[in-house]
């Protein structure tokens, strides 16, 4: 997954409407109402301010607006390119000034996706993107006599990083932190290691 650092700009033009795409870093949604806001204001005289975002390490919002193209021929076409280029944490909004040619339902979701994709390539060549980890956080729980035991099982799985150790009472909680896809050897490691316990994952 990859996080945008700086504005990127994309300008095309199809059968005498310009597209100009900006793909803006923005982490929630006053980030995104004020990039489109400020567009909206700049390119006051522009036919439609299309849009869609992606919020979230893993990604859990996103959306789009066609802002008055026929309904699902921009926002969602541009929406599914951020989502196949694995991107969050920005919107991209494409602007549009019609030139007086009818462009089809079918022309209108090439272009604005053309508009989204050509903008993800200039942010390619600049190189302002930051690798981003998804990680699941779990939580181990063991006698206080045994507060060593979750460190062995850590021990065995280089990619999962212990967080910190707390004692409540007469329980040690390990909290640690580790790629979604090793949990399940993770559940089955600890199940056999404490005869039945759980990791408890968040």
């Amino acid at each position: 997954m990859r996080r945008l650092k700086e504005l990127t700009i994309h300008r095309f033009r199809e059968k005498a409407s310009v597209f100009l795409t900006e793909l803006h870093p923005a982490r929630d949604l006053a980030e995104r109402a004020a990039a489109l806001t400020a567009l909206r204001k700049r390119d006051f005289d522009a036919t439609h301010h299309c849009s869609a975002w992606r919020e979230g390490v893993p990604v859990s919002a996103f959306g789009a607006d066609d802002d008055g193209e026929p309904s699902g021929t921009a926002g969602r076409p541009m929406l599914a390119v951020l989502e196949g280029a694995q991107v969050t944490d920005l919107i991209a909004i494409c602007i549009r000034w019609y030139g007086g040619t009818k462009l089809g339902t079918g022309g209108l979701v090439r272009a604005y996706t053309e508009g989204v994709q050509g903008a993800l390539a200039e942010a390619d060549a600049a190189g302002v993107w930051e690798e981003v980890r998804i990680l699941r956080t779990g939580e181990i729980r063991v006698p206080a006599a045994q507060a060593h035991l979750p460190f062995a099982l850590l021990g065995a799985f280089p990619e999962a990083a212990a967080l910190d150790q707390t004692f409540q009472g007469a329980v040690a909680v390990l909290r640690f932190q580790c790629p979604p896809e090793l949990a399940p050897a993770l559940d089955h490691a600890w199940g056999e290691r404490s005869r039945g316990g759980v990791i408890r994952w968040e």
